[in-house]
């Protein structure tokens, strides 16, 4: 929007040059010159007079500070929703273009074309509002991610000329009026615009915008006030269209492969389905204290035991642990169960999949990410394209270690206890209370395989003591059949071949609780009501299960989970 705006006014309708003023004035015949230049002059001393009674004699609006503003602002608001002329607050614009197909439709209009017989109705918020001479009006209004140019040219103290004076940056105004395209003297191919015939006010703006050379760039600030980030920044729309995007591909796959979507308890009386600690709420009518879900699973499982063979869930999951550039309270997953497949089946589909997702929303199986933000040089070049690189999670440790680790049957006991706080010693690894042997290895496993891991990469061949939810594996004792997808070091899928031995599953069930009374508050508590389920008979059965906002931050080239969660979650503010 910089055509120059003298230039636009030759465009808008006949005008020419009054000598006498030096202004751009319109030839109709209804008006004669010499009262255009009386109702000027009225308009200039009005105009010398607005600033000093808007703000009681002491400043302009434009040097008001934010409480000011406010001030003036509401009771200027409240006066007309007083009077209802015009009511501020209308039930109802109808719209019949968005701005983004106004522009579409129109962008082939000639330099200074009029299509006077094609009435537009548009609504939006005003970004900017100038003036050119005592008759021309221009607004840039912004509506779905699109900005269109808005022309409105006065007469004689008409209508617009008292609701030009009415609007301020920010409200959001509806527009009725004919498409043209404006005809600059110094090139260019001119503006598609609006010739305004009638706005209306819709909901005024009571608070100052941010400005859009200055921006809204102040992160706490735009994480607590999401509707000013996105009404500023351009780009975070863009991370959530494509958080959007992500969720449609992935819930259109499962579909076109006969998954049910499903939904289950977000309150349970266990907190199981996966190792974390949850959070506790109560409810009065039953006085009882319920736990917020940690992972759908045993719920969606229970469902494949009732014979619904193929089920899915994309939804809210609850921890109650840290938070930091990866981890929020509260985030989302899509977790799918699928009955007769194992993991190897799993793997394929999520190589398939993700790298196919990857490619038809990005336009590309490699993708740039910044790690450190995208201020910083340090970019990785992230490669989804297939096959995928296959890590076993034992003989890569003793590779890296320069040791050999106990026997899978073996990795439970006290002696592997004592095997792998040597370890922790021996290489400088700090790993939080309790040690129990799953704690160490999951430690060792995050330092010497998942901070390697930049491409896609499958760490496999977990210890069964770490996965109470997973089917031994076939071929190796004490390990079982399960697969973590590590991606720019960080974990985006976790899958496996499904526990359904009822005996089996209440063993590791009693093991967890043993953990979870030597201090281990992540630890899964027995549940009853899935142990019995699985008596009924689970048949084999693959499940799996993604993090989708981890997804987003590397399709979007976000470095915390804060930038990819419209409301993420924040320390209260400290008022001064």
């Amino acid at each position: 929007m910089s055509d120059n705006v003298d230039a636009v006014a030759e465009g808008v309708q006949k005008l020419y040059l009054d000598e006498a003023t030096g202004e751009m004035v319109s030839k109709t015949e209804l008006k004669k010159r010499n009262k255009q230049r009386e109702i000027a002059k009225k308009k200039e001393g009005k105009a010398a007079k607005a600033p000093a009674a808007a703000v009681s004699g002491k400043k302009r609006e434009d040097n008001l500070n934010p409480n000011e503003y406010f001030a003036i602002r509401s009771k200027q608001i409240n006066e007309l929703r007083a009077s209802h002329n015009p009511d501020p607050y209308p039930h109802k614009f109808q719209v019949t273009a968005s701005i983004p197909d106004f522009n579409a439709k129109y962008k082939d209009l000639a330099k200074g074309e009029h299509r006077e017989n094609e009435k537009v109705s548009v609504a939006g918020r005003i970004f900017t509002k100038r003036e050119s001479g005592s008759n021309l009006k221009f607004y840039v209004v912004h509506g779905d991610n699109a900005a269109v140019q808005a022309v409105a040219q006065s007469l004689d103290g008409s209508d617009l000329d008292s609701i030009h004076d009415l609007l301020r940056r920010g409200d959001i105004i509806g527009i009725t009026g004919h498409p043209f395209r404006t005809s600059p003297k110094r090139g260019g191919d001119g503006e598609i615009s609006i010739f305004i015939e009638n706005v209306i006010l819709l909901s005024p703006c009571l608070r100052m915008m941010p400005t859009e050379h200055f921006g809204f760039k102040d992160v706490e600030a735009r994480y607590r006030q999401r509707y000013l980030d996105l009404m500023i920044n351009n780009s975070t729309r863009d991370i959530f269209v494509t958080r959007s995007k992500i969720i449609s591909y992935m819930r259109r796959y499962l579909d076109n492969r006969d998954f049910v979507e499903v939904e289950t308890p977000m309150m349970n009386l266990i907190a199981g389905g996966a190792t974390a600690k949850p959070f506790i709420t109560h409810h009065n009518d039953l006085n009882m204290d319920l736990y917020m879900r940690i992972a759908p699973e045993l719920f969606l499982k229970e469902l494949i035991v009732g014979g619904m063979q193929r089920v899915y869930e994309i939804g809210r999951q609850f921890r109650n642990e840290g938070i930091d550039m990866t981890h929020n309270p509260e985030f989302t997953t899509c977790e799918f169960y699928q009955a007769y497949a194992d993991v190897y089946d799993l793997m394929d589909m999520t190589e398939d999949m993700i790298s196919e997702m990857v490619k038809e929303i990005t336009g590309s199986y490699k993708i740039q990410y910044h790690p450190e933000g995208k201020e910083s040089d340090k970019v990785w070049e992230l490669d989804f394209s297939r096959p995928w690189k296959r890590i076993p999670i034992i003989p890569t440790l003793e590779e890296k270690l320069g040791v050999t680790f106990p026997p899978g049957d073996q990795l439970h006991t006290e002696e592997t206890n004592k095997f792998l706080r040597e370890q922790l010693a021996k290489h400088k690894i700090d790993c939080a209370a309790p040690l129990t042997n799953a704690r160490m290895l999951d430690k060792l496993i995050g330092e010497y395989l998942e901070d390697n891991c930049f491409n896609p990469t499958f760490l496999f061949g977990h210890p069964q003591m770490m996965s109470p939810l997973a089917k031994y594996d076939r071929n190796d004792p004490g390990l079982c059949e399960r697969f973590e997808v590590f991606v720019g070091t960080k974990e985006i899928v976790n899958a496996y071949t499904e526990l359904n031995d009822p005996f089996d599953q209440r063993a590791r069930f009693e093991e967890q609780a043993r953990q979870k009374d030597a201090g281990d508050d992540e630890a899964q508590m027995i549940d009853e009501t899935y142990c019995q389920a699985l008596e009924y008979g689970l048949p084999p059965t693959g499940g799996w299960g993604s993090g989708i906002d981890r997804l987003v931050m590397f399709l979007t080239d976000s470095n915390t989970i804060k930038e990819v969660l419209l409301f993420p979650t924040m320390k209260p503010e400290v008022n001064n």
